[in-house]
């Protein structure tokens, strides 16, 4: 007879996933053989860690190179005030070991860095951004990409979040969805910006269900589909996009700049207006409607644009441009999904131009195709 021990995935604390149509022994034998890296142990990474955990994945691996702070604790649910000031990556294994002393758990106090990138995803089976930052994002792609591991995505903005899954059976990846890193000093940070605590641990969730849904085979993993949320109103929209077909293949770790000097943290909290297609598009219809920006590459303008728009300017050349963007109207701003115009409104904004007028257009061109234009190409 085969013994508990020679069969981790039969213990009695995963006899309800064991009781799951299309799960079962061997969906749960798939997560126990598993091994999962989740690259921050923060508000995102605290729930999708914990439930990682409890699900019953053989090996996690942390990589945080952060100590719990107390104001941390409002969201980042895996620390403890006990924990304050000690690494977060110790706090975050030792809460596992509790949770499930079945889990084989690594603690990597670093940085992701493209010298230990490939060294951390040794063995892999799937990543889970728990990162805050853009360089770190595009620093995984590429190493999830050559390593072909796919992973779970999600960042959020005050009470608004998105999920999403990249790399996943050769489909689409994070530089499909955001080709160009923004510029230097024009993304907020938690800390500036503010997040309500209960939002990471939903996405976080979410972003474990995915983890499961890959390593057992069930359902339909976000690949391709990008799920928004407005907590405020509980309303959720599910926006298709699909892979680039000028991507260029990542081979090595060889873009240092594209990871370590873009996407940085501002210096202080810019208020951001946003802005639905349908409310662009009743806009349009009146005598003043407003002015509407393009931050995509020329290339994409060639594919699509919205009707009547007053100007394509890359958003890494937001400021070259600058006088041709009216200071006294209101300017709507936009690109593929909606975070690269987000970027060119902090730089404009930086810039000395009025917030209240600048909005972005939530979800871009791919919530143009999905709610007012269908025939529009989604790319």
């Amino acid at each position: 007879m085969i013994s508990m021990v020679e069969k981790p995935w039969m213990n009695a604390r995963y006899t309800r996933h064991r009781s799951l149509p299309d799960f079962g022994e061997m969906g749960q034998k798939s997560l126990v053989e598993s091994t999962v890296i989740c690259i921050g142990a923060g508000g995102l990474g605290s729930p999708a860690l914990l439930y990682l955990a409890a699900a019953g994945i053989g090996r996690i691996r942390i990589v945080d190179n952060d100590v719990v702070d107390e104001t941390n604790l409002q969201r980042q649910v895996i620390h403890s005030n006990a924990e304050i000031g000690e690494p977060k990556v110790d706090s975050a294994a030792r809460r596992i070991q509790m949770l499930n002393p079945l889990v084989e758990c690594e603690a990597h106090q670093t940085r992701m860095t493209t010298e230990n990138a490939l060294d951390l995803l040794k063995d892999v089976d799937v990543l889970i951004d728990g990162t805050d930052n853009l360089p770190t994002r595009y620093l995984i792609d590429d190493a999830c990409a050559i390593m072909d591991i796919p992973w779970v995505h999600a960042s959020l903005f005050r009470y608004e979040g998105q999920v999403t899954v990249f790399n996943h059976e050769n489909g689409p990846r994070y530089r499909d969805l955001h080709p160009d890193p923004p510029p230097a000093g024009t993304v907020l940070n938690c800390e500036e910006a503010g997040v309500i605590g209960a939002l990471p641990g939903i996405l976080g969730s979410i972003q474990a269900m995915e983890a499961i849904k890959i390593l057992s085979g069930i359902g339909e993993p976000l690949s391709g589909c990008l799920m928004l949320i407005d907590t405020k109103t509980m309303e959720t929209r599910h926006l298709t996009y699909e892979a680039s077909t000028t991507r260029q293949e990542v081979t090595e770790l060889n873009r240092h700049n594209d990871y370590a000097e873009s996407g940085c943290a501002t210096d202080g909290g810019i208020p951001m207006n946003s802005m639905t297609v349908t409310e662009l598009h009743d806009l349009m219809q009146q005598e003043e409607p407003p002015f509407v920006l393009d931050v995509r590459r020329a290339e994409e303008e060639g594919i699509c644009s919205i009707p009547d728009t007053d100007l394509r300017v890359r958003h890494t050349d937001i400021l070259m441009h600058i006088d041709e963007i009216p200071s006294d109207r209101v300017v709507v701003v936009y690109c593929r999904s909606g975070i690269r115009s987000m970027t060119a409104i902090h730089a404009l904004a930086a810039s000395g131009r009025d917030p209240e007028l600048l909005h972005n257009l939530t979800g871009g061109i791919l919530a143009w195709s999905a709610e007012i234009d269908p025939t529009m190409p989604r790319y």
